[in-house]
């Protein structure tokens, strides 16, 4: 996600004092893209029509596949996620909650790491992504950790093991999820213009 330093004219503002998550948690808004790191607001700016359009289809078909295996919930920013280990509320372009997890999902955040945690980079959220959140995120604990970029058409997938990310093997051009089992992903999908259909990437799945 990209940063902006706008000034936001809206029934709650922008606050312009440092904040407890607590306070953050309150005054955040659902139509807001917002994170919190050490007491400080970021505010996210809208993102590209092509990163956005990647986000709906991830989110389409996680959704459908998780939901339809009874495996949890698949949630798309604007969604907070309260990390319990740092001092920060991040918002992931998607994240899966799985069902032994969905306890800690609050009205309008998630209370804990998420199960997987996806990033769509942009070129102002290059360092936050690839430094920030990946240490928090694995400081947190969270298994996987999706990292696509669409300007480069790379994409990473990060398991936790033994307390510390390792990158998935895709040589093959195929992720194949461990927190979903049965989920393979085809790389390729995500770089098409336009992107595949969601059905027919459903039933190559397995799901229709």
């Amino acid at each position: 996600m990209a940063l902006i330093d706008i000034q936001i004219q809206k029934e709650k503002p922008l606050p312009k004092k440092i904040l407890s998550i607590e306070q953050f948690l309150e005054w955040r808004e659902e139509d807001i893209q917002a994170e919190w790191v050490d007491g400080e607001v970021i505010i996210m700016s809208p993102a590209s029509r092509k990163h956005q359009q990647i986000a709906d289809f991830l989110s389409a078909i996680l959704r459908i596949f998780s939901e339809t295996k009874n495996l949890g919930l698949a949630i798309s920013a604007p969604f907070s996620m309260r990390l319990n280990q740092t001092s920060a509320v991040r918002e992931p372009d998607l994240l899966f909650i799985s069902t032994a997890n969905l306890h800690r999902l609050k009205e309008s955040y998630l209370d804990g790491p998420a199960d997987i945690a996806i990033e769509i980079v942009s070129p102002e959220s290059i360092e936050r992504d690839r430094e920030d959140k990946f240490a928090e995120y694995e400081q947190a604990g969270i298994p996987e950790y999706w990292l696509i970029d669409p300007i480069l058409e790379q994409a990473e997938f990060y398991i936790l093991k033994q307390g510390s990310y390792h990158l998935a093997d895709i040589s093959d051009g195929i992720f194949r999820s461990h927190i979903l089992p049965g989920f393979d992903l085809q790389i390729a999908w995500l770089w098409q213009n336009p992107l595949p259909n969601t059905l027919r990437v459903l039933r190559e799945i397995g799901i229709l």
